[in-house]
Parts: C-alpha cells; structure tokens; sequence
C-alpha cells in the first residue's frame, strides 16, 4: 500500500461470508438425511437436529461478542491511504480459504444420516444462521455508532477468517457510506448508492 497504507476487511462481511455456504450445505445435507431411514428413525432425527439447529444459531452468534464488542470501542478512523477492500473480494477469500473445511463437514453431515436423518445438516444450518445473526448484531452496532468496522486484512488468519481473533490488535472505522458493503456486511442496494 502507498505511504503507509493498510488493505482493509469489512468485519461484518468476513463474518457474514460462511453463513450462506453453511446454510446451503446444511440444508442440502438434511433434505438428503430426510430420506434416509437411520438408526434412530426419521422422526427422533429431526427433532435432534432442531435442537442442534438452535443449539448452533445460539452459540455461533453469541461467541466471542464481547470481543467484537472491545474491539469496536477503541475503532481508530482509518487514513486516507488505507485501501478499502471490495465486498465480494472479502467474500471469495474467505469461501476460498475454508472450502477444505466446508467439503468435509458437509460429506459428514450427509453421513450422519445414516444414523441419525437430518441432523448433521441441521447442525450446519444452525452454524450458518448464527453467523447471519452475528453480522447483523454488528450491523446494528454500526448503526448506533453510524461508523462501519473494518480490520486489516494482515491481521485475518491465513483462511481470510477470525475478525476477532488473537492477532487482530484493533478495527479501523469509516463513515457509513464508504465501501460497497451496507451496515452488518449485506450488498448495499443500487438506490442507496445513488
């Protein structure tokens, strides 16, 4: 980067980026698990995977908030040689980073059906819910501060994840209009960018 400048992750994106593969792996999963008959039979599959489902969109959305939370606090306003890195490229670093975590947790859940239907996808789901929920809690964050978090992208583990992680020193933040990304990671619509 010029003079100094930092390459800059929307945080809300990067924890939004696994929600919609772990949804959609989940679902898929589940609806595969529905027509497996199981060790444990259809019915006591499903029921376990709805508590799983909101066992998982608890916990994922819960963890670590107090951190985001700190971090947010001490945001410092980002200089203007920081770069601010693109929504889809934030997006397909993360999906790229972690795909030889998703495909084996997905062939696991569609194994688990064997023994018990549905619920190993069901699991997945409720990951991918949770972390919906966390971005927009962080939205909503931004929101009330009218600033949108941003870490430095060399502060991201290898795989593009953990905003809130142990190397990640503090978040940089903006005004709500920068970047390409609306408050809790979500595309901004075409009228708002007018």
């Amino acid at each position: 980067m010029a003079r100094g400048g930092q390459g800059l992750a929307r945080v809300a994106v990067v924890v939004r980026a696994g929600a919609a593969p772990l949804w959609w792996c989940g679902v898929f999963a589940a609806g595969v698990g529905v027509l497996v008959p199981g060790l444990t039979g259809r019915r006591i599959g499903v029921l376990a995977g709805a508590a799983l489902f909101l066992v998982a969109a608890a916990v994922t959305a819960l963890r670590g908030r107090r951190r985001f939370t700190e971090l947010g606090r001490g945001a410092v306003r980002a200089g203007k040689h920081d770069v601010l890195q693109d929504r889809a490229v934030t997006v397909r670093v993360w999906r790229r980073g972690h795909r030889r975590w998703l495909l084996p947790a997905f062939l696991a859940a569609l194994g688990s059906a064997f023994a018990v239907p549905a619920a190993g996808g069901m699991l997945l789901a409720g990951c991918g819910v949770g972390l919906w929920l966390k971005a927009a809690w962080l939205g909503r964050l931004e929101r009330a501060d009218d600033a949108l978090l941003w870490v430095c992208v060399d502060w991201l583990d290898r795989r593009g994840g953990r905003p809130a992680g142990k190397t990640v020193e503090a978040y940089r933040s903006t005004g709500i209009a920068a970047g390409d990304a609306a408050p809790g990671g979500s595309r901004r619509r075409a009228a708002a960018l007018v």
